[in-house]
C-alpha cells in the first residue's frame, strides 16, 4: 500500500515526509523530478527508491495539496486576467 511508503518522524529530517526507511524526503523527490530528472535517474543516484516508491511520494503530495488550504501565489500584474 502506497500510504505504508511514506513516513513522518520528528526525528527523521525534522519531521518532513520521507520514504518509509529511508531519509529521503518527499521533496527532494518532487525537486529532481521538477528539475527534469527522470525516474530511472532519480533511482540510479538512490538505489533504496523504486519506481513504486516514487509514485507514492507523488501520490503524498497530491493528497497534502488536496486539503482546504489556499497556497498564495505570487504573479505580475500583467499576468493577472481582467
Amino acid at each position: 500500500m502506497q500510504r505504508d511508503m511514506i513516513q513522518s518522524d520528528t526525528g527523521i529530517m525534522m519531521g518532513k515526509p520521507v520514504i518509509a526507511g529511508t531519509r529521503i524526503t518527499v521533496e527532494l523527490i518532487l525537486e529532481k523530478l521538477a528539475a527534469g530528472e527522470s525516474i530511472d535517474q532519480i533511482i540510479g543516484e538512490h538505489p533504496r527508491l523504486t519506481g513504486e516508491k516514487i509514485r507514492a511520494a507523488l501520490a503524498f503530495a497530491s493528497g497534502a495539496l488536496r486539503a482546504d488550504v489556499v497556497y498564495p501565489i505570487s504573479r505580475q500584474k500583467s499576468e493577472i486576467s481582467c
